[in-house]
C-alpha cells in the first residue's frame, strides 16, 4: 500500500429515493463527525447569487437566470420531460460538481471515512466512485407520506419523480448497507452510529 493509498479516505455512497430521509440521515454522519459532500447543496450553491454556473446556464438557456440565481421553476420548465435539453443542463452540472466532490476529498485526505450523499447515485452511474453504497429506505406508506407533505407537491408530481428513479428495492437489492429510516428516530441514529463504527475500525 502507498503512503497516498494509506490515507484516501473510505468513500460511503449515501443515497435513497425521494421521501426516504436521506438528508436525515446525513445530518446524523455529520453530528458524528464524518465529512458530508452534499452534490445538491453543491449545484444550489453554483447554482445560486453569483454562482459559478450562472454565465454557462444561461448561454444553454436564455432567461432562465437572473441576479438571484437560476430560476428554478423556469429552468425546469425547459429542462422537465426533455431528454435532450436535460443532457445539456447536466452536461454543464455533472463537470462542475465532479470538480467540486474532488476539491472536498483533498480537504479531507486525512479522514479514514467520508460520505457522498448523491440522490441519483445508481442512476446516474456513480455507483462505481465509492468504495461502498448505503440506501436509506421507508416503507411505500412513510415515504408517500413525507412527499405529500411536502409544500406543492401533487401525487401526480411525485408519480412523475418516482418514474425519474430506480424503484426502492432494487437499490436496496445493490446496496451494501441498508438503514430503515421508518423507524422511530433515535433507532435510525443508533445505526448510522454503528456503521461508522464499523466502517472505521
Amino acid at each position: 500500500m502507498t503512503s497516498k493509498e494509506a490515507h484516501q479516505p473510505f468513500i460511503l455512497g449515501l443515497t435513497g429515493s425521494i421521501g426516504m430521509g436521506k438528508s436525515t440521515v446525513a445530518q446524523m454522519f455529520a453530528e458524528l463527525g464524518v465529512p458530508v459532500f452534499d452534490a445538491d447543496a453543491a449545484v444550489r450553491r453554483m447554482q445560486g447569487p453569483e454562482g459559478s454556473l450562472l454565465p454557462a446556464i444561461e448561454r444553454a438557456f436564455p432567461g432562465s437566470t437572473g441576479p438571484d440565481g437560476v430560476d428554478r421553476a423556469a429552468l425546469g420548465s425547459l429542462v422537465f420531460g426533455d431528454d435532450e435539453a436535460l443532457a445539456r443542463l447536466e452536461a454543464v452540472v455533472h463537470p462542475a460538481v465532479a470538480s467540486e466532490r474532488e476539491a472536498f476529498l483533498i480537504e479531507h485526505a486525512g479522514q479514514s471515512l467520508v460520505v457522498f450523499d448523491i440522490p441519483l447515485l445508481f442512476e446516474k452511474g456513480g455507483a462505481d466512485r465509492v468504495d461502498a453504497i448505503l440506501v436509506v429506505s421507508a416503507p411505500e406508506e412513510v415515504q408517500r407520506a413525507r412527499v405529500l407533505a411536502r409544500p406543492g407537491m401533487t401525487p401526480h408530481r411525485f408519480a412523475e419523480i418516482l418514474d425519474l428513479q430506480m424503484p426502492d428495492s432494487e437499490k436496496r437489492a445493490r446496496a451494501d448497507y441498508i438503514i430503515d429510516t421508518g423507524q422511530a428516530l433515535g433507532k435510525t441514529r443508533e445505526d448510522v452510529a454503528k456503521l461508522v463504527q464499523k466502517l472505521t475500525n
